[in-house]
């Protein structure tokens, strides 16, 4: 290798270095100088389930733990859920939120959940972001895809997330019960939990028999435990 070339290669390699210097290579589980511009605020930090509390404040053994960067849900097969639920409720908000999930996985985002003693879960009052991976016997039923309200609605773009253990993006958009989810970046579903039409419809279905389910526009976000390892990064939140 003659000194011109080797002179060409350092030059384009301090070139690159600065360019990442200069941009700012994206890290998990911290925000841009744009992103803190724009309002928004870490929900998981990296190291610690800081601003996250039981449902109802059980006091079971947490399932939940933190493991390089991830907020993990496991090990599989656990016949108890403990679900993760922000110590702050929100109203209007844009959330997202990276995930992966083991083989046969069930999991779910809610909004709008109620903690109340009488209500003995998330899924009583808030609605669910479903997350489910594609070998899942329930990819029969459109109504449970990833990116639908779980058991009530189909998603407008049913595009699949992606196998099993790899990581997805995920998007909910809330503004005046207006409510918008998004799965890697294509919109999955949009309805309006203020209208008449959402009423009629969770009357026709089984959450007819949880009288506060889908009844708030605010509340507290919950994390799903469900059987199986689930794990989250880049949660990240902005009120509108």
């Amino acid at each position: 290798m003659n000194t011109r070339t080797i002179t060409t290669i350092a030059s384009l390699c301090f070139s690159l270095s600065a360019f990442f210097s200069c941009t700012g290579e994206k890290k998990d589980n911290q925000l841009s100088e744009s992103e803190k511009k724009e309002g928004w605020t870490l929900l998981f930090d990296g190291v610690s389930t800081k601003g996250w509390h039981p449902y109802n404040n059980d006091q079971r053994t947490l399932t939940w733990s933190v493991s390089n960067g991830e907020l993990v849900c496991g090990p599989d097969v656990r016949f108890d859920h403990l679900d993760l639920v922000t110590d702050k409720e929100y109203r209007n908000f844009e959330l997202t939120f990276d995930w992966k999930i083991n083989k046969g996985g069930n999991s779910g985002v809610f909004i709008d959940v109620q903690e109340r003693p009488d209500l003995k879960a998330t899924w009583a009052s808030g609605p669910e972001y479903q997350l489910l991976e594609s070998t899942h016997p329930d990819v029969k039923d459109s109504t449970k895809l990833t990116g639908g309200i779980f058991g009530f609605t189909s998603p407008v773009n049913t595009s699949a997330p992606t196998p099993a253990g790899q990581w997805n993006s995920s998007r909910i958009k809330q503004q005046d019960g207006r409510v918008e989810f998004y799965l890697n970046g294509a919109l999955t579903l949009k309805v309006d939990l203020t209208s008449r039409a959402w009423a009629d419809a969770v009357g026709k279905t089984h959450f007819s028999s949880s009288p506060e389910f889908g009844k708030h526009t605010s509340g507290h976000i919950a994390l799903q435990d469900w059987q199986k390892v689930i794990a989250f990064k880049n949660v990240k939140i902005r009120e509108l």
